[in-house]
């Protein structure tokens, strides 16, 4: 019996300093939920609804840190490339313009799980000087769910 085969993708966020702000002065908050609005809404746009039908099988935003704008994204091994493209394509999560980069494409959860720690700590010892204690403790939570992010 052959499991079903994803393709796990390590994607970083770059936000616009200058408009990282919703409105009314609320700074944007990386979230699964606003991750995945906005790749499965260019998803519709540039491959339609039948593109969002294909690719919902599997997608999903395994991971996000809102410290560091890591994010780790599943999908199905024929459908990543239709979500790869789609990422690239965001230009706005609200009313924040965004840039995604993709930094580790992997066939296991793993070797992404792995690749992402070590950007982590890499990011997080150049900032750890300039961070608040509630920054501090968010840092370990996410630290910590990555460690315990599994299949």
């Amino acid at each position: 019996m052959v499991g079903f085969k994803n393709r796990y993708m390590l994607m970083e966020v770059f936000l616009d300093p200058d408009k990282d702000l919703l409105g009314e002065g609320t700074p944007i908050i990386l979230t699964q939920f606003n991750l995945s609005k906005a790749i499965k809404e260019s998803i519709v746009v540039n491959f339609g609804e039948c593109g969002l039908g294909s690719s919902l099988g599997s997608f999903q935003v395994k991971y996000e840190n809102p410290i560091t704008k890591l994010c780790i994204v599943r999908s199905s091994r024929e459908e990543h490339r239709q979500v790869w493209s789609a990422m690239t394509l965001v230009r706005s999560i609200g009313n924040c313009p965004v840039v995604f980069n993709l930094l580790d494409i992997s066939g296991c959860i793993r070797a992404c799980k792995d690749t992402a720690l070590k950007c982590e700590t890499e990011r997080l010892k150049q900032s750890s000087k300039s961070l608040s204690e509630e920054e501090t403790r968010l840092k370990n939570r996410c630290l910590d769910k990555l460690k315990l992010l599994e299949n």
